[in-house]
């Protein structure tokens, strides 16, 4: 059985009447980290929404977890999403309840019922990112790596078979950034796979990793040696 998450074969990705990205060709396989980097507008974000249905594939194969991209349905798309955890580079906390009740949201609308269940599941996850005993936080009493930590555990809820972080230390000053990309690349040596955007090359070098570059409408493999030249 292949181990290979995610194929894209000769991939088109447009955004409105525009191809944003032409001829995408990679590959991600289980446990695999991999960054995706380029200057702001190269369609790094793009690439992120094809994969969770946001925006369409019209171009080539495109096939995530076992689900064709190009043929996938409208009541397909929730539960392709199940199984990935998507970070946001602004939070996107809800700012009107607690860290407890953000996370039990999320269970509760992705069909999670027994109380015992979600509140196991939420201690967790924040144990997993370092934040054990914050569930009664609100949002605007956390610093912005908590926030961004409680928003990798918001991913990690349903236990994710890739993570899709897009910018996630963008908002960040540089040593909670460097905290939060330790974080991540512990998750994937645990077994998550993730994809994570990033304009931030310093931090790429630091912990570097495979590593596709979007430019000019292409989306293209780049070596470190490569990238050190940048």
């Amino acid at each position: 059985m292949s181990d290979s998450l995610i194929k894209y074969e000769n991939v088109s990705i447009p955004q409105k009447d525009t191809i944003v990205l032409r001829e995408v060709n990679f590959e991600l396989k289980e446990k695999e980290f991999l960054y995706v980097i380029g200057k702001v507008g190269s369609g790094k974000s793009t690439l992120l929404k094809s994969l969770y249905a946001e925006i369409p594939v019209t171009e080539g194969k495109a096939v995530i977890l076992g689900y064709n991209l190009k043929k996938i349905r409208p009541d397909q798309i929730p539960f392709l999403r199940r199984n990935l955890g998507i970070v946001f580079q602004d939070f996107q906390l809800l700012g009107d309840r607690n860290v407890n009740d953000n996370l039990e949201f999320v269970l509760r609308s992705t069909g999670w019922i027994k109380s015992g269940d979600i509140l196991s599941r939420i201690d967790g996850v924040l144990h997993q990112v370092g934040l054990p005993g914050k569930g009664d936080k609100m949002p605007h009493q956390l610093s912005g790596g908590e926030q961004q930590r409680i928003v990798i555990a918001r991913a990690l809820l349903n236990f994710p078979k890739i993570i899709l972080a897009d910018e996630p230390t963008g908002n960040l000053d540089p040593e909670t950034a460097e905290q939060i990309l330790c974080l991540l690349h512990e998750i994937s040596k645990n077994g998550t796979a993730i994809i994570m955007n990033s304009h931030n090359y310093h931090l790429v070098r630091k912990y570097p990793s495979r590593m596709l570059r979007c430019e000019a409408g292409t989306l293209s493999p780049i070596s470190i040696e490569e990238f050190s030249l940048l």
